[in-house]
């Protein structure tokens, strides 16, 4: 039996096609555009419109509980309703508040913490950045030296974080800093919260390959945060960390993702044939594509095996290191095989003078910059080489 079959009855047909119903009717088309030409740097402005849009209808933050205000989906639904937002070319959801910082404060947050936090994030009026990577603290996370020192009832932060995706239309930042140097190295780390308005936080954007402006280093300069604003235990922050980061890992899978973004070359090959002439290329064309399908449908079997497990086990082990490796390896071929498809449209060659090829021109340009800027899913959220030590030392005992 296919494990996708709980997807098949009745009840889930007729909620995939609400969903896909609800899409069609009320994406912006200007936003529909921008996905689809596969864009990581999609505005705040549009990312606020499209979940205030589901959070008229009920489905903002659909992971969520309805305690906290979430639609309260079954598990089922809610893998449904990713896979047709991402399909409709919907943008993702706003994951560092919604998807990230969101679920570990419902687990590790106080009372007041879950009131001040999760309703700007709801009501998508607070925008979130992750402060964790560091000029050398990057995958090893734990390297960390960017410093919270106690002063009475505030800290005091100094140094650097890297990386950081959206830091510059962010509002607040998550993150890890370093109170104690004396024990471990993920020892004396501590998670805090802090409004990127405070008095003391420089933040210089960091000019992607492609030239887009997603990412950012925010510099800390005698930053004072409140001891409020600290989520768990002083030191403890690491625990929390490593539940944030299993979170993030089963998100890079973008299996959805990766399927609509199939489906768009699969479209732009059907639309401009550039092997019409090499019958051979074409041929090996097809079978790639073959493979890539064939490739996403066993990610997904594994995928909804360990989300869904017969055991009913929440608890999330080094199961979303192997889905990370591997759907950003498939996300890259695809991507990869995309540009080559598209040639010389993919480097900004001349459109068709009889105005044929335009819209075909128009996909190849778009090809480029996904190519290039998805190569770094295989190093965010834990370089894949880490992932693989994850693996070996879980799974294989090694």
């Amino acid at each position: 039996m296919d494990v996708r079959d709980r997807f098949e009855t009745p009840d889930m047909r007729a909620f995939r096609e609400e969903v896909r119903t609800f899409v069609r009717a009320n994406l912006p088309e200007d936003i529909r555009r921008k996905v689809a030409q596969e864009r990581m740097d999609l505005p705040r402005d549009d990312q606020q419109r499209w979940h205030k849009i589901l959070r008229a209808k009920g489905w903002a933050c659909p992971g969520w509980p309805k305690a906290h205000g979430g639609p309260g989906f079954t598990d089922d639904q809610r893998y449904v309703f990713e896979r047709e937002i991402a399909l409709g070319d919907a943008p993702r959801s706003m994951i560092y508040g919604e998807g990230m910082l969101g679920p570990t404060v419902m687990a590790y947050g106080t009372d007041e913490q879950k009131r001040q936090i999760l309703t700007g994030i709801l009501e998508g009026d607070v925008f979130w950045c992750q402060g964790f990577s560091e000029p050398n603290a990057g995958s090893d996370l734990a390297s960390l030296q960017c410093k919270a020192e106690r002063v009475g009832d505030h800290y005091v932060l100094n140094g650097s974080k890297m990386w950081t995706s959206e830091g510059h239309i962010a509002d607040w930042m998550f993150g890890l800093f370093r109170t104690d140097n004396s024990g471990r190295k993920q020892e004396g780390i501590t998670f805090l919260v802090l409004d990127l308005k405070s008095a003391g936080v420089t933040v210089r954007p960091i000019l992607l390959f492609e030239g887009t402006h997603e990412v950012n280093q925010v510099f800390f300069d005698n930053v004072r945060v409140p001891v409020t604003q600290r989520l768990g235990d002083e030191h403890k922050g690491w625990t929390i960390a490593k539940y944030l980061l299993s979170l993030e890992r089963f998100g890079t899978a973008e299996v959805s993702r990766s399927l609509a973004s199939l489906g768009r070359l699969k479209a732009f090959l059907k639309d401009h044939d550039p092997f019409r002439h090499a019958q051979h290329e074409k041929d090996a064309i097809e079978r790639r594509v073959a493979e890539l399908e064939m490739e996403l449908d066993a990610l997904e079997i594994t995928e909804v095996r360990f989300l869904f497990k017969q055991d009913g086990a929440n608890e999330v082990g080094p199961e979303a290191s192997m889905l990370k490796v591997r759907g950003t390896e498939i996300q890259g071929d695809i991507f990869e095989l995309t540009m080559m498809c598209a040639g010389g449209a993919a480097l900004g060659a001349r459109r068709d003078e009889t105005g044929v090829n335009i819209e075909a021109t128009r996909r190849g340009q778009d090809s480029a910059l996904p190519y290039f800027n998805f190569r770094k899913t295989l190093i965010y959220a834990g370089s894949n080489e880490i992932q693989r030590n994850i693996i070996a030392k879980a799974v294989l005992g090694l």
